[in-house]
């Protein structure tokens, strides 16, 4: 798997680099220390022949912050997975780059291992969140305003689709969902792709915000 790494911080950046090289089924990472050159070497690619398969983005960057750069990528490239790796926990920050497009939201300190399963996950058509970004979310839509009755729906989920949705809305990760209802991470991503295509989202932060305004939690 090829990633694009876009990232100002010279030093963790050739880090991620380098744990991404040492791991197992990815090669060399291409490395950009500003967005809009990852944004230029994007929109130079033949069409339809992404130069990359997965994108790791910081948000604060100079010039073109991360999530302008990934509403810009996503618009050049609009199937490419792209996941934000930042310090940031504000959750109006995460939700902008949910809606800019980010397929994930990992936090600079998580365990590196955590990170190399999570995009694999990513990779794989998960849509990751860092549980205590998950929470971060959970909060701050619950605080926004209650749900109305009248907006209250399943959309048709099954009993067990609406179990993941549960545990992924207390902030847990998808290994602690499957240890949880002791299935495999794989079954957690084919229900989470069943969950999304049946309430029209794209990602865990859409997902968990829309089930909360909805009632369903």
């Amino acid at each position: 798997m090829r990633i694009a790494i876009v990232e100002d911080d010279d030093p963790y950046r050739g880090a991620i680099a380098a744990l991404f090289e040492l791991a197992n089924g990815f090669g060399p990472a291409i490395q950009f220390s500003r967005a809009d050159e990852a944004i230029a070497a994007a929109r130079t690619a033949p069409a339809g022949k992404a130069p990359w398969d997965l994108v790791l983005m910081d948000i604060e960057m100079p010039g073109i912050d991360g999530i302008a750069a990934t509403a810009a990528m996503k618009g050049v490239l609009p199937g490419i997975p792209i996941v934000m790796l930042t310090a940031f926990e504000d959750p109006e920050k995460i939700l902008a780059a949910i809606r800019a497009g980010a397929d994930g939201y990992l936090l600079k300190r998580s365990d590196p291992s955590d990170i190399l399963e999570e995009v694999r996950s990513v990779a794989a058509g998960g849509s990751p969140l860092t549980p205590s970004v998950a929470r971060s979310i959970v909060a701050h839509v619950r605080s926004a305003a209650p749900p109305s009755p009248a907006a209250t729906q399943n959309w048709n989920l099954s009993e067990r689709e609406m179990d993941v949705l549960r545990q992924l809305v207390d902030g847990r990760s998808y290994k602690q969902i499957g240890a949880a209802l002791n299935v495999s991470i794989d079954t957690v991503r084919t229900h989470l792709r069943h969950v999304y295509r049946k309430m029209q989202v794209h990602s865990a932060g859409e997902a968990i915000s829309r089930a909360i305004k909805s009632g369903v939690v």
